[in-house]
């Protein structure tokens, strides 16, 4: 009797196990086989243009040549610069928008702005990319309202050294607007009405209401949303390159852009796995911090 229950019990343990293979399989194809590979290449000076074979094996060379690359170092500054700046802002606008959809639109009303509001998260980032690269020209109503209110010589925000980031910053903050909004729209709708009610009963406006209730309550979704903010700047790649593609001079290097332009436009495949692997222990490391602090709380 105690056979057939263990075969039985096998047997659904193989079949729920056969569900998770291909996901198993593919994360270990497409995720940890290329991070160890990207972990070797990164200890050679493999150059891409002088073909397969011909590299060496340099140990921890590269990791101790960026720590002296200036570009390093400014890609690094870059790109914490972009993640302080834009998950918090991003954030707070994603939640406050929500919250305001909520309390104000019909639920129909509320749905189209939501679907309007998503709708650059799903367009193509090198169109949009284009469109605001119109928007910031000389011709673009940025340049065109700053000179409307008496500035004679508006800067060319993408040609700046000091304007470019915060040019690039402000695409990403509206292009992952709309995923943010919607989001948080969903756990709004998820939370307990009666204790807004109770707060109506205790004569609470909507600020305190917002503040006390609403925050708090969605603070799991905050979390995730942070996680994914933080990873996805860290990543920023495609508007930097249609934008800016970096310049002027290193003003808007990211890690992932260098990592790109070490890897095939130097060739250097050594290096830039270097950067690759030290940017890879930065998230792993951020994502834990985070995690553990989230599990204390």
């Amino acid at each position: 009797m105690m056979d057939t229950y263990k075969r039985r019990k096998l047997r659904t343990e193989l079949v729920n196990f056969s569900f998770v293979l291909p996901s198993l399989l593919a994360m270990l194809c497409f995720s940890l086989i290329p991070v160890l590979i990207s972990l070797y290449i990164s200890l050679t000076d493999w150059n891409f243009a002088k073909g397969m074979g011909n590299w060496n094996f340099v140990g921890l060379d590269n990791f101790k040549a960026l720590w002296t690359d200036d570009w390093f170092t400014a890609s690094l500054k870059n790109t914490i610069i972009y993640t302080i700046v834009t998950v918090p802002i991003g954030l707070a606008l994603a939640i406050s928008l929500a919250a305001l959809i909520d309390r104000f639109c019909r639920e129909k009303v509320a749905n189209a702005v939501r679907i309007a509001m998503y709708m650059p998260n799903i367009c193509n980032i090198v169109a949009t990319s284009a469109i605001w690269i119109v928007m910031y020209s000389s011709y673009g109503p940025f340049t065109q309202m700053m000179r409307a209110l008496g500035w004679s010589d508006p800067p060319r925000f993408l040609a700046n050294y000091t304007w470019a980031l915060p040019a690039v910053m402000l695409v990403s903050i509206w292009s992952s607007l709309g995923y943010r909004v919607f989001i948080y729209s969903a756990a709004i709708q998820g939370l307990p009405r009666d204790l807004y009610e109770a707060a109506d009963i205790d004569g609470a406006n909507g600020f305190q209401k917002f503040r006390s209730i609403t925050v708090p309550l969605l603070a799991p979704t905050t979390f995730f949303l942070t996680i994914t903010g933080i990873i996805g700047s860290f990543k920023v790649f495609g508007t930097v390159n249609v934008m800016t593609s970096g310049g002027p001079g290193s003003s808007t290097y990211t890690l992932v852009y260098y990592i790109y332009k070490c890897s095939f436009s130097y060739y250097r495949m050594g290096y830039g796995s270097a950067v690759a692997v030290v940017l890879f222990i930065m998230l792993l490391v951020i994502t834990v911090i985070q995690w553990r602090h989230n599990e204390r709380k």
